[in-house]
Parts: structure tokens; sequence; C-alpha cells
């Protein structure tokens, strides 16, 4: 019998080619695994659903931007046009009027716009908007809930695990197509439609 051994050098040529093979796979599926997980999240975008949100205030404390990309908008086809609105009056309010101290909104971001006896137009600026949710809180317990918060892509970092969506108590953050992105109220439940959507469709 005779063993023939390869020499050291041949063992080690081998062992460094198959090392080497092995980290060029390796590598390739890495860049493979973060291009499909890039372009993944290109496709979908993260969205606060209105039905489930429970203003709890943390939109405006945990998102990565400062001040935060969730902003209230407003669903115009919902609103009674209230002079006593929940989510513009502070509920202990000295008066119904514009002056600081009755406004509920902590940076004056909602305006109010007189239309005729006894109807009122509110408009969100959205750029002084923190996303605090005291508006949608005040809309929703005495109003029609015409005020929500929704994620603003042209300043959301669209992130792969989305910080407010880690701490939402309701579990109202989701992935949506980046194709439609917002989820407005379009009606008083969800899924209900707007009269301008029924007027349309």
């Amino acid at each position: 019998m005779s063993d023939k051994k390869e020499p050291k050098s041949i063992e080690r040529r081998r062992f460094l080619r198959s090392g080497m093979q092995m980290a060029l796979a390796v590598s390739l599926g890495g860049v493979a695994g973060v291009s499909f997980l890039k372009s993944t999240s290109k496709d979908l975008v993260w969205q606060l659903d209105p039905f489930k949100c429970v203003q709890c205030g943390r939109c405006a404390d945990k998102c990565v931007m400062t001040p935060s990309a969730v902003k209230c908008v407003h669903a115009y086809d919902l609103c009674g046009y209230c002079d006593l609105c929940g989510g513009y009056l502070k509920p202990d309010a000295n008066a119904r009027s514009t002056a600081a101290e009755n406004q509920l909104c902590p940076t004056a971001a909602i305006k109010r716009k007189y239309i005729e006896e006894p109807y009122f137009e509110y408009v969100i600026e959205e750029d002084l908007c923190i996303g605090c949710a005291k508006c949608v809180a005040g809309c929703t317990s005495f109003g029609n809930g015409s005020l929500h918060l929704q994620v603003r892509h042209d300043l959301c970092k669209n992130c792969n695990d989305c910080s407010i969506a880690r701490v939402c108590p309701a579990d109202a953050f989701q992935r949506v197509p980046a194709n439609t992105p917002y989820l407005i109220k379009g009606g008083f439940t969800k899924g209900g439609t707007s009269k301008d959507n029924l007027k349309k469709g």
C-alpha cells in the first residue's frame, strides 16, 4: 500500500482557493440580498391607518425626522365646518376665537377662516404641524373625525424599521404600495367613500 500524500503547498492552495470562492459567493449573496431589500422597500412605503390611530402623540416624538414626517390632514368632505370645532378649540376655551390661549394646537398649525354664519373652514399649515395628534383627538371625540394623521412621503425617509411603527400602541402603521401611498379618510368608516368619490366612480 502506498500512501501518497500531496505536498502541503497544494493543500494550502486548495484551501485558500475554496475559501476565496466561499467568500465571493457570500459577498455576492449579500449584495443581491441588499439590492432585493432596497428594491422592495422602494415599492412599499409606511403609512398610518387613520381608523386604527389612537392619537397617542408618539408620532411627534419618535420619528427620526424633526419635526415629524407625520402630519395632520383634513378630509373636507367629512368636516362639519363647525363654529365650535373640537379639533381647533380647547375643551375649556374661554371664547370661540382665534386667540392663542383658546387654540388646541401647540404650534398654531390650524388656521380658521370664516365662511358664513355659522360655518368656518379649517386649514392645516403642514410646515407648522408636528404630528402631535391633539387636534385629531379633539376632532375624533367631539366632531366628525375629518382631521387625521398621515405620513408625508416628501418628508419621510422610508426607514426599513420605522421608529414610530415600532412603538405604535395601536399597530396603525403598515406598508402600502408606493403608487397609492395615502390612506385618506373618504367616509366615516373604514372603506367608506366620500360623496366626491361616489360622483367620480
